[in-house]
């Protein structure tokens, strides 16, 4: 279908709930979405693309039909949206790595040595199933945890068959295992331990501690020390374990915090599960950028809690959920208890929020290399300056003078956001005895393009974005001096907060782009900003000193080096001090250094 009859179909649509799901040429599901009033939801995306993010504008162009299932409330539309995004897995909706649904922990209590397993799902079978806990990663470790705790086996030994058969394996001498296969301790003792799983994975992980603790007790009063101190560290594990393993499976969590948080480049969704205020797991997982970090937080809460089956009695969010009613009625139903989801304005509640959020932080930060958070810098600058491409060679410029001596001005180049030295330029301006930061602004510019047209080692290459330290006006200036010379450059003027930070971004036309809210893109301006001035900086003091060094001045009793800079600074040229007066000679030394000055001159002169 064309983008016309795309628009048409969908101001076709009647303005009720439901589900929308758009397909490319292939008749494949790339994006599933819910709306109040279909209508109104799917026409956007073929109306108002000026508006779109640039990850929408790449799906709405991969769309080559769309087809729409209406439903009878909203609450059928969520239950619908979180089906299809399960089944089809689109590529446009952000998701969780691991949707598939979490695996169970399988024990079956009739086998005469019950051992544990994964399971992808619950049969009929006679088994107990346990969990979901996570992903498969997570539920072996639950698996690992217990077997280590309660020291049973991990090999592929079958018991009571191969009893007796072998010497015990490398796991009995390192103190992993009971060493089952010897016969001793016996299949009694084997199934109290697994009894001591059974309740602990059930969430009574307190009377199995009691229980070993009366046993290490027995052990200690008949002076088995040994044996005592295995229990007492068996006791310890079961603990730790009861209090970190089973809230992934939501029986124990009372409160979950949702963070969500990204860089330059990748994004991060946290839980920070929650009992009686203490914190005892988090999970989490990196995912691409999402254009709306919002709809990524209401999208992957939703994927989380439905792939688990399992909920804490409330999840508190950074942001708004649009349909957080909806979706509580939905767990609520699902799970059989009421769950509450709010998004916590004072108190505890935002503190754990607040704790979530930098969790997620903190994760996508540590797993994004510095090379991708540049990049991302730079595209995020792309789509606030609204260019087709990424500014690579970035050329910012900057004048400096004292009173109007030795006026110079710096240019500074940064490729692909990174300095590069090599492009640096130096510009001492000509004819100009006056501080006019305009008329210089325009005389490097056009000094710069000039070596550029005529094709000068050194400024051979064009720039994509040109930096101007200063507002409006230097921007202007500039375009000015530029489009007489057929140059069509960005051009953007450095505008500075009342730190001397550069707070935005200004068009020759007066528009401005403020930087201050993109932490990433305004550490960059500025540190632009703050090479352009050191460089230029940096000439200018190397002039000055080179002209007061070798000035005739030195030759003066009592006229060192200060002096001289401000006999230059008030006078500019030797010329003009020669022919001041005394009296204008005082204005800037005491009266000895005054008379010392004028005396020299008058002395040269009768020379």
């Amino acid at each position: 279908m064309t983008k016309a009859e795309l628009k048409e179909k969908a101001l076709s649509l009647p303005l009720s709930p439901g589900v929308y799901l758009m397909q490319n040429k292939a008749g494949e599901v790339i994006y599933v979405g819910k709306a109040k009033k279909l209508k109104n939801r799917v026409s956007q995306y073929f109306i108002d693309s000026a508006a779109h993010t640039p990850k929408t504008r790449l799906m709405v162009s991969k769309v080559d039909h769309f087809d729409v299932i209406i439903a009878a409330s909203e609450f059928e539309a969520l239950i619908l949206e979180c089906s299809l995004i399960k089944r089809y897995m689109p590529k446009f909706n952000i998701l969780l790595k691991d949707d598939k649904g979490f695996p169970y922990l399988r024990l079956d209590p009739s086998e005469p040595y019950p051992t544990m397993a994964l399971a992808s799902r619950v049969l009929e079978d006679g088994a107990r199933y346990y969990g979901p806990f996570g992903g498969r990663y997570l539920t072996q470790k639950v698996i690992d945890t217990l077997r280590l705790t309660f020291k049973l086996p991990g090999c592929g030994k079958q018991f009571p068959r191969d009893v007796g058969k072998e010497r015990p394996c490398l796991n009995f001498q390192m103190g992993n295992c009971e060493g089952w296969c010897r016969g001793t301790p016996d299949q009694a003792e084997y199934r109290e331990r697994i009894s001591q799983v059974e309740s602990l994975l059930s969430g009574s992980y307190k009377p199995v501690a009691a229980a070993l603790r009366e046993k290490m007790l027995a052990a200690s009063e008949a002076l088995e020390f040994e044996k005592a101190a295995q229990l007492r560290d068996r006791m310890n594990a079961i603990e730790a374990l009861g209090q970190k393993q089973l809230v992934t499976a939501g029986r124990m969590a009372d409160t979950d915090a949702i963070g969500y948080a990204q860089t330059e480049a990748k994004g991060c969704f946290a839980v920070l599960h929650y009992v009686d205020g203490n914190l005892v797991d988090k999970e989490y997982e990196i995912l691409p950028l999402a254009d709306d970090p919002a709809e990524a937080v209401s999208s992957l809460t939703k994927q989380y809690y439905m792939s688990r089956g399992a909920a804490p009695k409330q999840i508190l969010l950074p942001v708004e959920m649009e349909d957080a009613e909806l979706f509580s009625e939905l767990l609520s139903q699902t799970l059989n208890k009421r769950v509450y989801i709010r998004v916590p304005q004072r108190g505890d509640g935002i503190r754990l929020v607040e704790a979530a959020v930098r969790n997620a932080q903190e994760e996508a930060q540590r797993i994004t290399s510095r090379e991708e958070k540049l990049r991302g810098t730079m595209e995020l600058l792309r789509q606030m300056l609204k260019t087709d491409t990424q500014p690579r060679r970035m050329e910012s410029y900057d004048i400096s003078n004292i009173s109007g001596t030795d006026i110079v001005a710096s240019m500074v180049v940064f490729a692909d956001g990174k300095p590069l030295r090599s492009g640096y330029r130096h510009f001492k301006l000509e004819g100009l005895d006056d501080q006019d930061d305009y008329a210089s602004m325009r005389q490097v510019l056009r000094r710069r393009f000039t070596h550029f047209l005529a094709g000068d080692k050194g400024f051979e290459t064009a720039p994509d974005l040109l930096l101007i330290d200063g507002g409006v006006n230097h921007a202007k200036a500039v375009l000015e001096e530029l489009t007489p010379m057929g140059i069509t450059i960005p051009i953007y003027g450095m505008v500075k907060d009342d730190r001397h930070r550069t707070r935005a971004l200004v068009t020759p036309e007066g528009e401005e782009i403020g930087i201050s809210g993109q932490q990433s893109v305004f550490a960059l301006i500025g540190t632009i900003q703050e090479e352009t001035h050191r460089f230029a900086i940096s000439y200018h003091r190397k002039l000055r000193s080179k002209r007061v060094k070798g000035s005739v001045l030195e030759q003066i009793p009592g006229i060192g080096a200060k002096r001289r800079e401000e006999l230059l600074k008030r006078f500019h040229t030797v010329s003009a001090i020669r022919s001041a007066t005394v009296q204008e000679l005082g204005s800037v030394l005491p009266r000895d250094a005054a008379a010392a000055v004028y005396q020299y001159f008058r002395g040269e002169e009768s020379k």
